[in-house]
């Protein structure tokens, strides 16, 4: 999986934010195909759990060129939970439930961009993605973003430029998370242990453009890895979110990710 999104991406550890890290493709391919398939005991995103910290059955495919160019889709269960809209009158005292809007059960995700190696060292990635949510209603979203690479550290950045939401009916302009004006900040670092065994270290910072404040949070993490050959990369992680608005309790999960 070349783009390696959070869920399925930490169980390597290599992308814990957001799209950034990109393998680049072999300067003698000019054509490079590949695929993915992993197993998550939670599937998180941003520090959230998107599965109501149930499991989820990943996967991708993705396709590189030698030039850095690289696009590709990416699929996972989800469960936001069910939710119910009320009518109150309060001079009444009653209140009658209007609708039950259930979570979809799946997201679908496409996204292209460009990554390149400047030298050993330093490389880049400038991207665009697209969250879809198709069983969904006024879910989807999408972002450009692009990130840097020094060797064990990478820095980026994602801006929304535009949500479903902030056209829902019912919705006041603005008025939403995941809409055009939301920020996403994440620092990571990757280290290679002894024994095939891999550490990385992550932190994010949501900006959202709605309430002043009022939603945005920060989050922090840890992926332990190991690498089994052809039985695929097997992961212990650690993440939690430092707002109490939020599930702010330690979360703990183990994934699995295969990559052909």
């Amino acid at each position: 999986m070349t783009r390696q999104r959070i869920g399925t991406a930490l169980a390597l550890g290599a992308l814990a934010m957001s799209v950034g890290t990109f393998r680049i493709a072999a300067a003698d391919e000019t054509h490079n195909f590949s695929a993915n398939v992993g197993v998550v005991s939670n599937y998180l995103f941003r520090g959230l759990t998107q599965t109501d910290d149930g499991p989820a059955v990943q996967g991708g495919l993705d396709y590189e060129h030698s030039s850095g160019f690289y696009a590709g889709a990416w699929l996972s269960n989800v469960d936001f939970g069910d939710g119910v809209e009320y009518d109150i009158d309060f001079d009444e005292k009653t209140f009658d439930v209007v609708e039950t809007s259930n979570s979809p059960g799946y997201e679908l995700d496409g996204y292209l961009g460009f990554s390149k190696a400047i030298n050993d060292d330093l490389s880049f990635d400038v991207n665009a993605i697209y969250y879809a949510y198709p069983d969904g209603r006024d879910l989807d979203y999408a972002e450009i973003g692009g990130s840097s690479t020094w060797k064990w550290l990478t820095l980026g950045l994602a801006y929304t430029v535009y949500g479903q939401a902030d056209d829902a009916p019912g919705v006041p302009s603005g008025e939403a998370l995941y809409v055009e004006g939301d920020w996403y900040y994440y620092a990571s670092l990757e280290f290679a242990l002894p024994y095939d065994f891999g550490l990385g270290v992550r932190g994010g910072y949501y900006d959202f453009d709605y309430n002043d404040g009022g939603n945005d949070y920060g989050h922090w993490g840890l992926t332990i890895s190991r690498e089994a050959g052809d039985f695929g990369t097997f992961s212990l992680n650690y993440d939690q979110v430092g707002r109490d608005t939020y599930n702010d309790d330690p979360q703990f999960w183990v994934g699995w990710l295969k990559e052909f």
